[in-house]
């Protein structure tokens, strides 16, 4: 799975654009990979089970290039999210 890079300001800007998409996007904010958007289309069940194995499998190769685990990202979810209740 083939992941374009953008920045966050025109991921925001062109959202309507990605959200129609079939590719999956790597948004950066400073060169900086920050989030992966994965556009869901309805499909059969098979092939929806298709999509998220191929967007895991993007994930943990991500994860594996970047020395990142799934504890330390969850940590750091769960940090932004208390960061942005405490913005309201």
């Amino acid at each position: 799975m083939d992941a374009s890079k953008v920045g966050m300001r025109e991921f925001r800007h062109r959202f309507g654009e990605y959200a129609e998409a079939d590719k999956p996007v790597a948004v950066t904010k400073h060169g900086r990979t920050v989030g992966f958007y994965i556009p869901v289309r309805r499909r059969p069940e098979a092939e929806d089970l298709a999509a998220f194995r191929e967007a895991r499998e993007a994930l943990q190769s991500w994860m594996h290039e970047q020395g990142v685990s799934e504890d330390a990202l969850v940590e750091e979810f769960n940090r932004l999210r208390k960061e942005a209740r405490r913005r309201g």
